[in-house]
């Protein structure tokens, strides 16, 4: 797979859409800090996002989505100006059967609609690393149109309630997820960090190529050869993008692997080790405690005693 597939499927993602959100009149809601990512998408009208000591008050128009990815306190609102309500209290307070939140009187002027990715895995701190802590996509962008096609979806699915809901809403929650990166990524394609290494010609290459063939004895030497750059300069910039240098950042995505097969496979351990490039088992266990603090054997043993 690509490196953000690999990344998603050891992620785990679990995906949640919230309440879709009605309301008329003037409003403002203040949401308290989180875990993981949430985002927005406009349905009908326009709303006002910001976070907290964070990012000034940005418009948000019919289309437009949203990614929130630092945890701390945001706030929505018609208006910035209007008095700020507990926007957990007010979405308690107004849920109606349906699973829709309507907030003041008469024919809903805003509607919007949202969700949380929350993640399993340590790969989330290499997937947000060096995100902007507020990431908007607008309707009218080159690359909004698989999103534009997904709230439709997402507007469809929340009128209502039916048969399949929570699977077709964690499934498109995931679709919202993947193009807001993308999007993102194409708009910003020097962005720092894992994601924006993707963006970049010759390590986004280098990452797809280790990310191809996991087991294969990679040498620094040949990737910057087959990307069309020298030893140095690769390592150089490899590092500065992605933040580890190539070879340290090989044997870690192996331990990653290699762990989540020691948590969720029955593969003995020589297998694992093969998988992941190591012919030898004593060297495989040797790197993993390095890494992890414990052995295999004893990981695996008490992964499988927490389920």
């Amino acid at each position: 797979m690509d490196p953000l597939s690999d990344v998603f499927s050891l992620l785990r993602v679990k995906s949640v859409l919230s309440a879709r959100f009605e309301a008329s009149g003037p409003w403002a809601l203040r949401f308290a800090a989180y875990r993981h990512v949430k985002f927005v998408g406009v349905v009908k009208g326009e709303r006002w996002v910001w976070i907290e000591g964070v990012t000034e008050p940005t418009k948000m128009k019919e289309g437009d989505f949203c990614l929130l990815t630092d945890g701390s306190p945001y706030c929505f609102a018609s208006d910035p100006g209007v008095a700020r309500q507990d926007g957990e209290q007010v979405f308690a307070s107004h849920l109606g059967a349906d699973g829709i939140v309507r907030y003041g009187r008469g024919e809903a002027c805003a509607i919007s609609v949202g969700g949380i990715f929350q993640f399993d895995g340590d790969m989330s701190a290499l997937l947000l690393n060096l995100l902007p802590p507020l990431v908007l996509v607008c309707a009218d962008s080159p690359d909004a149109r698989s999103l534009s096609a997904a709230l439709e979806m997402i507007r469809a699915e929340t009128e209502s309630v039916r048969p399949g809901a929570a699977a077709m809403r964690g499934s498109l929650a995931n679709i919202v997820l993947v193009n807001i990166l993308r999007a993102h990524l194409a708009a910003n394609p020097r962005s720092a960090g894992w994601l924006g290494a993707l963006a970049d010609p010759r390590i986004g290459s280098a990452l797809r190529m280790v990310h191809e063939a996991i087991a294969r004895r990679w040498k620094v030497e040949e990737l910057a050869s087959k990307v069309g750059m020298s030893r140095t300069a690769f390592i150089d910039r490899f590092k500065d993008l992605v933040g580890l240098p190539p070879l340290e950042y090989l044997i870690r995505w192996r331990m990653t692997i290699a762990r989540d097969a020691l948590r969720t496979g029955n593969d003995n351990l020589s297998s694992i080790a093969a998988a992941v490039g190591y012919a030898s088992e004593t060297t495989f266990s040797s790197t993993f405690k390095r890494m992890f603090g414990q052995s295999p054997s004893r990981y695996r043993s008490e992964a499988r005693t927490k389920v």
